[in-house]
């Protein structure tokens, strides 16, 4: 089974006192789902269309462990605490 990787970047962080709020129960939730933190912070060089922002990026086993991560009610209270303090896509894409 091939692992999955959970890729997020924020385009716009509006509230950092809610992207810490949301930090502080995030990291546990997708730790206790098996997610693993690879890449957390803002790029060091950026090509072509790139945009200088924070970028996430959490291995999984699989891409149903990573789905199951971010429906967990753990990581949905996570969310609550977001709310609107971020503008960021994520995206869960398959290994190679």
């Amino acid at each position: 089974m091939a692992k999955a990787y959970w890729i997020a970047c924020y385009r716009a962080i509006k509230d950092a006192d809610k992207l810490a709020a949301y930090a502080k129960l995030a990291g546990p939730a997708i730790a206790a789902t098996g997610g693993r933190f690879l890449v957390r912070g803002m790029p060091a060089k950026t090509y072509e269309a790139g945009e200088n922002q924070r970028t996430v990026m959490i291995e999984f086993d699989s891409v149903a462990a990573a789905t199951a991560a971010h429906d967990s009610a753990g990581y949905q209270a996570a969310l609550a605490a977001l709310g609107d303090g971020a503008v960021r896509d994520i995206r869960i894409v398959e290994g190679v």
